[in-house]
């Protein structure tokens, strides 16, 4: 039998506010363990929880950078279940009414665009953590992260492959720090991802039982849990059993899901509205303030480096996955030949950083620098080979492109004459390849070759080719 795949994923981006959504108390991340818990957080006897405007601004710029209805009108809720670090017992929410319904997110992958519907966005805070690490058969809870405030962004279930849901998760991941509403730190649990996954007969209409995989926060580790969970559905099935609505973790070390809990349904958690905080209410006028400090988003810049620079798809859409990037590489572009510019950011530049772990902001080779590079090789002072080398002593030193080249004296060789003797000394060597020319012109490239070792890949390629085919062709 073939199966389809559907998936929905729910993402937890933690709002980059100073304060926690409910109190006053730090959300810095790194502080000594329940350092950063308020009694509002832990809602002992007498306190109420006020809300942060900061976060309520944050929520509606993302709804509107997705195209969604920005509610009027919302609740917050409380969601009722006992855990170990959530000391009130209840978790605040939004539930009916939340404050960002319905949107969309586009998607590319393989050549083919594709528009994930998105169910809506919330506001909640976030849990204390469980350690169980170095307590000696116990567990220490850490409640520096609750109250922490959450945007929790659900999609409809649109994904039909893990390699959709990763897409998905990166773009998203590209549009909270664009709107800089969230710093994407996965390793600091910033951003996090639940996938629900089912599977069910081709064609079918109805959806398969759903599991749900919780807290994936990296997206190697989502694609390959994603994966895992398909094959073990898959195999239920066709081995004759049925699938278990269940909440399952996934264990990056055995490469595998396992079951953590039955799966809750909404009216196991007693949801209702929150009797210590009013309505939240927004009018036209702080919408519209909100929509007018939008900044380019990534599709919008996508489109406008393809058509202002002449880049491809693929192109425009590595160089506008991270805000960073898009600067830096603007930067290198400014009055030269974008493509070129994109060609080194994209090729040399990101290999270099992937490898040494570094991120474009700590990059040693400055879009000052490396735009001097690309100078280099427009103007022919440079070869394309050489330009290599020379920006692996960049990356190494932190030295400009032009003291380097002035230094090993690696300016290319345009003097017709000096590439003509070298060449001419070629073809008195190897006459027999020189022979082979016109019946096999491919053998250019030897020639071409030759040369370039001979001066120490100095020669200019166009000038090597021009005289090849005059004293061999002629």
């Amino acid at each position: 039998m073939q199966w389809e795949v559907v998936i929905g994923l729910e993402i937890h981006a933690q709002l980059n506010t100073r304060s926690k959504i409910f109190s006053g108390a730090a959300t810095a991340y790194g502080a000594a363990p329940n350092a950063q818990a308020c009694a509002v957080d832990i809602a002992l006897p007498g306190v109420l929880p006020v809300l942060n405007a900061a976060v309520v601004e944050k929520a509606v710029k993302f709804g509107l950078a997705t195209g969604a209805a920005i509610s009027r009108r919302s609740v917050f809720a409380r969601k009722n279940y006992f855990y170990p670090d959530l000391p009130k017992g209840y978790q605040i929410s939004q539930y009916e009414l939340p404050v960002v319904v319905g949107g969309n997110m586009h998607i590319a992958l393989d050549g083919r665009e594709k528009t994930i519907r998105l169910t809506r966005a919330h506001l909640e805070e976030d849990a204390g953590k469980s350690l169980h690490e170095d307590f000696h058969g116990m567990s220490g809870i850490d409640l520096n992260r609750a109250g922490t405030p959450l945007l929790e962004i659900v999609s409809e279930p649109d994904l039909r492959s893990a390699a959709e849901a990763v897409a998905y998760a990166k773009a998203m991941h590209a549009l909270v720090r664009y709107l800089d509403i969230c710093d994407g730190n996965m390793q600091e649990g910033s951003f996090r991802c639940d996938a629900n996954v089912s599977v069910r007969p081709l064609g079918a209409e109805k959806l398969g039982t759903r599991c749900e995989i919780k807290n994936l926060n990296s997206f190697r580790f989502l694609e390959r849990a994603i994966d895992f969970e398909v094959q073990r559905q898959i195999g239920r099935l066709e081995d004759g059993g049925a699938i278990v609505q269940e909440t399952r973790l996934y264990d990056s070390a055995k490469d595998e899901t396992r079951a953590m809990r039955s799966k809750e349904e909404a009216h196991d958690y007693r949801y209702f509205p929150d009797p210590d905080l009013l309505p939240l209410e927004l009018d036209e006028a702080f919408i519209e303030e909100i929509r007018a400090s939008l900044p380019e988003l990534p599709d919008d810049m996508k489109t406008r480096f393809m058509a202002d620079y002449g880049l491809s798809a693929y192109d425009a859409g590595v160089l506008v996955a991270e805000r960073e990037t898009t600067g830096f590489f603007e930067a290198v572009a400014a009055g030269r030949d974008a493509k070129l510019a994109a060609n080194w950011v994209i090729s040399e530049l990101f290999g270099r950083l992937n490898k040494a772990g570094v991120a474009i902001a700590d990059s040693p080779v400055s879009a000052a620098a490396l735009g001097g590079l690309v100078d280099l090789v427009s103007d022919g002072t440079i070869s394309g080979r050489i330009a290599k080398d020379v920006f692996d002593e960049m990356f190494e030193s932190g030295q400009d492109a032009a003291a380097i080249v002035e230094k090993k004296g690696l300016k290319q060789i345009t003097d017709t004459g000096e590439i003509e003797a070298i060449l001419d000394k070629i073809i008195a060597d190897n006459p027999g390849q020189a022979a082979q020319y016109k019946d096999n012109p491919k053998v250019t490239g030897w020639f071409v070759g030759q040369v370039m070792k001979a001066s120490g890949g100095k020669a200019n390629p166009k000038v090597v080719n021009e005289l090849i085919a005059k004293k061999l062709g002629g």
